[in-house]
């Protein structure tokens, strides 16, 4: 029988392993609310725990290895300079959400209560009834009778140029990376923020300004684009050397280009201004680690980016939102087959799972698995992360239905 490891890394190879190797918490787009976790540990037959609040805008918990065995997951993760790989009580914190979730945190003094039980975090806001932190406009305010805002260029490099990793962060990060390696042989997911380039189609401004920006000055988004793209390829050259051995899968991005019915831009937008500098990060990537596999985040219906997306040279691609834009979960496997890796994708979240019983989510993600996992290149998960609403018995029904 393979190791989680070789299972995972079968997969990225589009060789078909023993099982489709499955996922939960490898990164902040295929984990678990903080509010479903406990009852998932409870319907697992498993002790309670605080659970680690590893991303608390999302409000997501890390999985704990009682967990991932239950579950039969095959990733662990390296997220925020942390890892359930292993214990690290050093590093978190009990703070109770104002008695809506007792959990751990990194720091509970990034959190203040306002009187009538609203929680406060930097400039977002979790009320009383809801399950994860937001901004008003969702952060991305929007005029369209001012003048689109720009950056000044030479004051944003330089700020990026302050952000370039030191020595003293490549040794802890290495070292953390060589602990995780020694202490598991599941597949191992870096997410390292530094070495992201803070490229999105709804980033500079947000989703009503960036795109705008992208039409109208392509030369200003060319020159953003190649301090970004520089910025990346410094601390890619000083980090990744030193980990490349320790780890499997490198997330170099997050960039949600699709809606529920199309993508915000034109794909002609992705192919001259995003897929060039992509493309450069990535070559850089496969240069100093071939072995190690590139991954990217985007939602929506960006079916008629895939081709684009595998130009640009990443490996794998998530959440496979395959509900969106009218192609079926058949047609991304199609057009993926031995070129990308499809990770997620592996039950309608927005329908099924929330609305239809035990059993047809289990039929379900049992259908989307034989297709997608055929000829490799598939790991299971769910299509985004799953959330508070989703009862224990819907997410063990889930897992158990990608074992065939």
């Amino acid at each position: 029988m393979l190791s989680s490891r070789e299972r995972v890394m079968k997969a990225l190879h589009h060789e078909a392993p023993d099982r489709p190797p499955k996922d939960l918490g490898g990164m902040l787009s295929s984990s678990i609310s903080g509010f479903a976790y406990p009852k998932l540990v409870a319907a697992l037959g498993l002790p309670p725990r605080l659970p680690k609040m590893y991303d608390t805008g999302q409000m997501l918990a890390m999985p704990d290895g009682d967990v991932l065995d239950a579950l039969g997951v095959d990733i662990v993760t390296i997220c925020g300079r942390a890892t359930n790989a292993f214990a690290e009580p050093e590093k978190w914190l009990p703070y109770d959400f104002n008695g809506r979730l007792p959990a751990l945190v990194r720091n509970p003094a990034n959190f203040v209560t306002e009187e009538e039980g609203t929680i406060v975090q930097g400039a977002t806001r979790m009320p009383p009834s809801s399950f994860v932190f937001d901004a008003l406009h969702g952060g991305q305010p929007l005029n369209m009778s001012d003048e689109m805002p720009k950056y000044d260029l030479q004051a944003y490099a330089a700020g990026l140029t302050a952000r370039h990793l030191r020595d003293e962060d490549i040794v802890a990060i290495r070292e953390l990376c060589r602990r995780v390696r020694d202490a598991t042989d599941r597949a191992v997911f870096f997410n390292e923020g530094a070495l992201v380039p803070p490229m999105s189609i709804h980033g500079h401004g947000g989703m009503g300004i960036f795109p705008v920006l992208c039409l109208t000055e392509p030369d200003y988004v060319a020159e953003l684009h190649e301090i970004v793209t520089e910025f990346a390829l410094h601390n890619i050259r000083a980090l990744l050397p030193e980990v490349a051995s320790y780890v499997d899968v490198v997330w170099l991005g997050s960039d949600d280009w699709g809606t529920q019915r199309s993508t915000i831009a034109s794909p002609k937008i992705f192919r001259k201004l995003f897929l060039p500098y992509r493309k450069r990060i990535n070559d850089e990537c496969h240069r100093i680690a071939p072995q190690v596999k590139t991954f990217l985040h985007s939602c929506g219906a960006i079916y008629d980016l895939l081709d684009m997306i595998v130009e640009s040279g990443f490996d794998a691609l998530n959440p496979v939102q395959w509900t969106a834009g009218g192609h079926s979960y058949q047609e991304w496997k199609d057009k993926a087959r031995g070129r990308l890796t499809l990770w997620g994708g592996g039950v309608n979240a927005q329908g099924t799972l929330l609305l239809g019983s035990v059993a047809e989510v289990y039929a379900e993600a049992q259908r989307v698995t034989r297709c997608l996992a055929q000829d490799g290149g598939f790991v299971f998960c769910n299509i985004h992360n799953l959330l508070a609403e989703v009862p224990p018995e819907k997410v063990i029904a889930l897992y158990r239905a990608a074992e065939g």
